[in-house]
């Protein structure tokens, strides 16, 4: 069965074919991703009506670029996936749209899925893919999670932010120093300049006995040190003005320093569910789990306790199409899509909130 999936929840574009025929784990035939990072990079962040205008104009030459790869005509296709939530309201209508359409004049079947279980998923398209049952730290953008994994559709949360989400620290620290969008990316690179043990800052709810993470105390640590080195002039977090500039060599310190923070956190309770679970396989999916000191430290613990931990490809870690058709395939040879492909709906219905605990194993 070869499905065709559409990704297009924030900015980035993704377009995959996966073949998900009998009961191997799916296979990618094509896959293309368009980023809108130089787009929004003069607005130091993402523009919803700009984002959705660019997916408009690249989802289709897309399209024919995975055919190509594939060797393959849109008539092949048996069924048509895309991002159903969460995201951006008007991104997440593009994919829809064009998922529809396209499975409407093909007259196949199209299947809505929920982002982060492309995320959580996208490890099966690796070359070390994972067995069930597992523990999954979900890290991407605002979400950061804790689940046990015990087959497709069979999520059970452990534990979630309570405010800021790993990606938003990193990010919002990113903005403090300065940096350019994307602010993790830039922040993690001026990281391994930097002395990761120069300033203390704070590890929120890494004791406090439950599977639950909160980043925002840690960005407004990092907002006072980044006043303190500047001597900053007394304006608020949103007017902050440095008055003397930080060296680079300062700014690198921070950076280290705060990574240092999030992935000891990120460590320390995934090691904790773990534990709590008894499970021997740990998943680590999302736009942070790319993160260099992220994996070693947690190749290291990990190695050390005997668990077996799997990554998606680098290259698919951020937003992408591949982890959506991946998905949907899974759910049809787990028998999840029955109801989608006996009675096709083809409206524009997207989730922008929707949570994972709230995803239905029956249905998609």
């Amino acid at each position: 069965m070869l499905i065709l999936g559409f990704e297009s929840s924030c900015d980035e574009t993704g377009v995959a074919l996966v073949d998900a025929s009998g009961h191997a784990t799916p296979r990618l035939l094509g896959h293309a991703l368009h980023s809108q990072i130089a787009m929004h990079q003069a607005y130091g962040g993402v523009v919803p009506e700009l984002a959705s205008r660019d997916h408009i104009r690249r989802v289709l030459p897309l399209t024919d670029e995975v055919m190509a790869q594939a060797g393959l005509d849109l008539s092949a296709v048996d069924a048509v996936a895309y991002t159903r939530g969460p995201g951006l309201a008007g991104a997440l209508l593009v994919g829809s749209g064009v998922a529809c359409a396209l499975a409407m004049a093909l007259d196949k079947p199209v299947i809505g899925i929920h982002h982060l279980e492309g995320h959580l998923l996208s490890p099966f398209l690796s070359t070390d893919p994972p067995e069930f049952p597992f523990v999954a730290l979900l890290v991407s953008g605002g979400h950061t999670q804790l689940m046990r994994v015990d087959g497709v559709g069979r999520y059970e949360l452990l534990g979630e932010t309570i405010d800021d989400a790993a990606g938003e620290a990193f990010d919002k620290s990113a903005k403090l120093l300065g940096l350019d969008y994307p602010g993790g990316p830039a922040l993690s690179r001026l990281a391994q300049e930097g002395d990761p043990q120069a300033y203390r800052f704070p590890r929120p709810l890494m004791h406090s006995g439950d599977l639950d993470f909160s980043f925002a105390g840690l960005k407004t640590a990092v907002l006072t040190q980044v006043k303190k080195l500047a001597h900053a002039r007394p304006e608020g977090p949103a007017t902050l003005h440095l008055a003397d500039p930080l060296t680079l060599g300062q700014k690198a310190d921070v950076a280290a320093s705060v990574q240092a923070a999030i992935v000891e956190v990120l460590v320390r309770k995934s090691l904790s569910a773990i534990d709590q679970t008894g499970l021997r396989r740990l998943v680590v999916a999302g736009g942070v789990g790319a993160n260099a000191r992220l994996r070693e430290q947690l190749n290291a613990a990990c190695a050390r306790r005997g668990v077996r931990v799997h990554y998606p490809e680098l290259h698919l870690c951020t937003d992408n199409g591949a982890m959506i058709a991946l998905a949907a395939g899974l759910r049809v040879q787990a028998g999840l899509a029955a109801e989608s492909l006996r009675q096709p709906a083809y409206r524009f219905d997207v989730r922008p909130r929707w949570p994972l605990a709230e995803l239905s194993a029956g249905t998609v």
